[in-house]
């Protein structure tokens, strides 16, 4: 029984941090990525898409990101979502390619970069410990219900301890790696 909740616990822990792997991707570091244009929506005959479903990126160079949208006819569209979402990127439109140069990073940006970073990161920190609490609440129900013996509950939560404790290092990893990323000039 007891497995049953370190199993469940342990799996949403793992999807915790695969979503601020991910929160983390979207972060610009001053060099050119395609994930940095995940959060952006285009109108797509009438419905909001994402643009990743729309198009290929391609990163040439270091400070650009060309975009090849799968339907020509779309590129307009494409560049100008690009424009009006808040990245603070200026693409243009050249014959069904879009380039997106990537500007390089100032100081002041980067600080507040790595601000919004570790807030992602103790988000996920957050999340985690709930799973935690969560996961030890239901050990101690199943000792209550004399499913399982106090021995028992102190094993799984001391297992559960140390994979909350696996999951935070995990993360703090991340966040760690990408602040030395914003703050590389």
């Amino acid at each position: 029984m007891n497995s049953d909740v370190f199993d469940e616990a342990s799996h949403k822990m793992d999807r915790t941090v695969r979503v601020v792997t991910d929160d983390l991707a979207g972060v610009r570091t001053g060099r050119a990525s395609g994930d940095i244009l995940k959060p952006v929506m285009v109108e797509y005959y009438g419905t909001p898409t994402a643009l990743h479903q729309l198009a290929t990126f391609n990163t040439p160079d270091p400070q650009l990101i060309t975009v090849t949208p799968f339907d020509p006819s779309s590129a307009k569209e494409i560049a100008k979502a690009i424009n009006s979402s808040n990245l603070g990127l200026n693409a243009s439109e050249d014959g069904g390619l879009i380039r997106v140069p990537v500007p390089v990073l100032t100081e002041e940006r980067r600080k507040e970069l790595v601000k919004h970073v570790r807030k992602l990161g103790e988000d996920g920190k957050i999340a985690i410990r709930n799973i935690r609490r969560d996961a030890n609440d239901q050990v101690k129900k199943l000792e209550k219900n004399k499913d399982i013996s106090q021995d028992e509950e102190k094993n799984a939560e001391g297992r559960i301890q140390t994979e909350t404790d696996k999951h935070i290092r995990n993360i703090e990893n991340l966040v760690k790696q990408k602040e030395e990323d914003l703050m590389t000039v």
